[in-house]
């Protein structure tokens, strides 16, 4: 057990699926895993370990934020050895070639802070995927005819952003999408040598205004997860 998790250490897998909603990790595990155990609910922040087509699978949520993120990561990492950590969640398209419903695979992660920015100081750090998770899930979502982008995207903890010129710069310079998590995700995986990639669903579009409904979202969230579990234990 940590501060924030609940687990026994044995009941945390060595990949875990971190989607920052925790409701939605509980519909993930319920969905995609067999045997599923809840393995933590500390401070309302659901886990679940369960198994897919034979292997051992943790879901876990992050909260919203890289700050969020940070805590559960480290402890995951560093408290129960999580080797593969893979985050679902959904994303803000930035490009006009990036529609709805489209998966976005991020190759690299730009911030303007992340928690980590107190360790790198003056350091302007390039956090970027696994290039094994990172290739095995492009191969598997071009295997199902998904549309999918693999680039950069935009890591920030504001939500509600006032900056349109710098919204406008990412935008020139080719982000594919904007969301809240991925930047700390891969420096702590680089960190600690730990293996990271986030898969994400373009649930809304900062150009167009336009958001994909509830439904919509559940429906398209499908491909992500599985895309995701694929990719973790393809050999």
């Amino acid at each position: 057990m940590t501060i924030h998790i609940g687990a026994k250490k044995s009941a945390i897998a060595d990949t875990v699926l971190m989607p920052g909603d925790p409701l939605r990790a509980k519909w993930a595990a319920n969905k995609f895993l067999s045997n599923v155990a809840e393995v933590n609910t500390v401070r309302g922040m659901f886990g679940y370990t369960g198994s897919w087509k034979k292997n051992k699978v943790t879901i876990h949520g992050s909260g919203m934020g890289m700050p969020s993120l940070s805590i559960y990561v480290n402890e995951l990492i560093r408290d129960y050895n999580a080797k593969t950590l893979i985050r679902i969640g959904s994303a803000g398209g930035m490009q006009k070639t990036v529609s709805l419903r489209d998966i976005v695979i991020a190759m690299t992660a730009t911030s303007v802070s992340t928690p980590s920015s107190t360790i790198f100081k003056e350091l302007n750090f390039a956090p970027c995927a696994d290039f094994g998770l990172l290739k095995n899930a492009t191969m598997i979502a071009e295997s199902k005819k998904r549309k999918t982008h693999v680039g950069g995207i935009y890591s920030s903890d504001t939500f509600y952003d006032e900056r349109s010129d710098l919204n406008k710069e990412l935008t020139r310079h080719g982000i594919l999408a904007v969301e809240m998590e991925t930047a700390e995700l891969y420096n702590l995986a680089l960190r600690y040598k730990r293996r990271a990639l986030s898969i994400l669903t373009i649930s809304d579009h900062l150009q167009t205004g336009k958001a994909l409904s509830s439904k919509d979202r559940e429906s398209s969230f499908n491909d992500m997860v599985e895309i995701a579990l694929e990719a973790a234990f393809l050999d």
